[in-house]
């Protein structure tokens, strides 16, 4: 498998943005306390799954540190390039996930966008009837757990495209 990479030195495109701060120098045991509670939520979870909350996670917050992050982690394991692209349309888009991962985005996705003050009933029943008791626990300290960093790089506005897959296991 190959990607298609630009090189950020040339001048056909625009400069990257600076950082306003490197949070992880300046908060060590907090990065350490999310690197352990991003490890914790991940056990017992289908990793396919994760990776996909993940993702649309990240682009709902509007996370590219996160996205470039998680599509590069996802095409690592073998994950398709049409899924991933599908992902933000995956209501119109089901028939290339399974009810399982329907379940976990439609979670991800109620939970990440609380415009209403909460995650609807149909949402979280749904994802109930899929996933047993401690996987649906896992599954939900997962999505907080991306919608966490999600904030932490929006913020500090880390600057995406120098992932390599991996980098953070």
């Amino acid at each position: 498998m190959t990607t298609n990479t630009h090189s950020h030195a040339t001048s056909e495109y625009a400069p990257e943005h600076t950082p306003r701060m490197q949070w992880t120098e300046h908060a060590p045991d907090v990065y350490k306390a999310m690197a352990r509670l991003d490890a914790a939520s991940r056990k017992g979870l289908d990793p396919v799954v994760a990776e996909l909350v993940k993702i649309r996670c990240s682009q709902l917050n509007h996370c590219a540190f996160c996205l470039d992050m998680h599509t590069k982690d996802a095409l690592a394991a073998g994950e398709s390039i049409e899924r991933i692209v599908q992902l933000s349309a995956w209501e119109e888009s089901q028939h290339f996930y399974t009810p399982k991962e329907i379940a976990a985005i439609g979670l991800a996705e109620a939970m990440t966008v609380l415009t209403d003050g909460f995650v609807p009933d149909e949402v979280y029943a749904t994802a109930a009837k899929h996933f047993d008791e401690a996987e649906l626990a896992h599954l939900i300290a997962a999505i907080i757990t991306i919608n966490s960093w999600n904030r932490f790089a929006v913020t500090t506005r880390m600057v995406p495209g120098h992932y390599t897959p991996g980098d953070h296991r």
